[in-house]
This record gives structure tokens, C-alpha cells and sequence, in this order.
């Protein structure tokens, strides 16, 4: 199989490196260092302009593939066949297999997103809500009692001025009284702890 990129021959370093005179294993002396400085001077560009097509032009994306791809040979190098002319069609094969594998992973997978996104989203912060409660509670109680007690009976317990006039045994306009005055006060107290509208 003709890859593109590749040249079809391959220069005696990778190949002597590959193997010792009389077998096709690898030389026990031989250092991890030369053989993948050989794999990439000798197959990096074209694999490269090979894995880019494959992936869509993604240059990140590529050079992952291709870096995957040549510690993947580097830890073949006792079974790669030297007498080949060329390890591309070998690394193209395996190239390929990373990208396929990659797309599966990213199907599977949710896409990832930035922390942008997440910046603006309104959090419900436990500890807000807390502080809001105790500072309103502060609040009412800065209240004189029947202001307090005609807040409680209209807004906490949700009743007309009439139920709460009822209620409480007090005629109707002093309930209309004490709430209106009661907000004023309970508005100056919030404010006075730091909370506006």
C-alpha cells in the first residue's frame, strides 16, 4: 500500500538500529533514544501530513496521533520487520486506528467545553441565602411587637388585612397602619445591615 508522503525506501539508520547482525530483533545495546530519534527523522513529516487529513486538518490533534504513533513503534521495535522497505504503511495503519479510536471516544463523550460558559450561570450559593435569612430575621426582630405581629400575620402567613384584623382583635385601618409602618421601619433596618432593593 502506497501512503502518501512516505518514500518508499528506508535509510540504513532505523533499519541497523532495529536489528543485530543475523537477526531481525533489536541489539540489546542500542539506546531508546537513538531508535525514536531515527523514527521521527525518517517518518515524522510524512506521517504528519498523512495524520492531517485524517484528522480534518487539526494540527493538535495530528501531532497527538503522530506522537501516540511513535512511542507505539518504539515499544514494537522488537517486532517491526526490518527487511521492509519502509515502516509507513506499518505506522499509517496504526495512525489510522488512533484517529478511529479518538472519534469513537469523542461520540461517546460529551463535548468539552470552556469554563466561559459556566462563569455566567447564577450558582445558588447555600451560604447567600443563609446570611440573607439571618440578617432579615435580625431585622424583624429590631421591629416593635405589633409591627412585627402585623408583618407576620399579612405577609408570613399570607392573610387579607381583614383575616389578620380578625385574628389579632384590632379594627381593620390600625392593621393598614401598622403594616405600612412596619415596612418603612423594616426597609430602614435592612438597609441599615447592608441589604437593598
Amino acid at each position: 500500500m502506497a501512503v502518501p508522503g512516505s518514500t518508499g525506501r528506508q535509510t540504513g539508520g532505523l533499519r541497523s538500529l532495529l536489528r543485530r547482525p543475523g537477526s531481525s530483533r533489536p541489539a540489546s545495546a542500542v539506546r531508546d533514544e537513538e531508535i525514536v530519534a531515527e523514527l521521527y527523522r525518517e517518518y515524522h513529516r510524512p506521517l504528519l501530513a498523512f495524520v492531517l487529513r485524517l484528522t480534518g486538518g487539526d494540527r493538535q490533534w495530528a501531532e497527538d496521533v503522530v506522537q501516540e504513533t511513535m512511542i507505539r513503534a518504539w515499544r514494537s521495535a522488537d517486532r517491526l520487520d526490518d527487511r521492509t522497505s519502509s515502516l509507513m504503511p506499518w505506522l499509517a495503519t496504526v495512525s489510522r486506528r488512533i484517529v478511529i479510536d479518538n472519534r469513537r471516544q469523542r461520540e461517546v463523550r460529551p463535548p468539552e467545553v470552556g469554563d466561559g460558559p459556566l462563569e455566567n450561570l447564577p450558582m445558588a450559593d447555600e451560604m447567600d441565602g443563609l446570611l440573607r435569612k439571618v440578617v432579615v430575621t435580625e431585622a424583624l426582630d429590631s421591629l416593635s411587637p405589633a409591627h412585627r405581629q402585623a408583618l407576620t400575620e399579612t405577609v408570613l402567613r399570607d392573610r387579607t388585612v381583614n383575616q389578620a384584623a380578625e385574628y389579632l382583635g384590632i379594627p381593620v385601618g390600625t392593621v393598614k397602619s401598622r403594616v405600612y409602618y412596619a415596612l418603612r421601619a423594616l426597609r430602614v433596618a435592612l438597609e441599615e445591615r447592608g441589604v437593598t432593593s
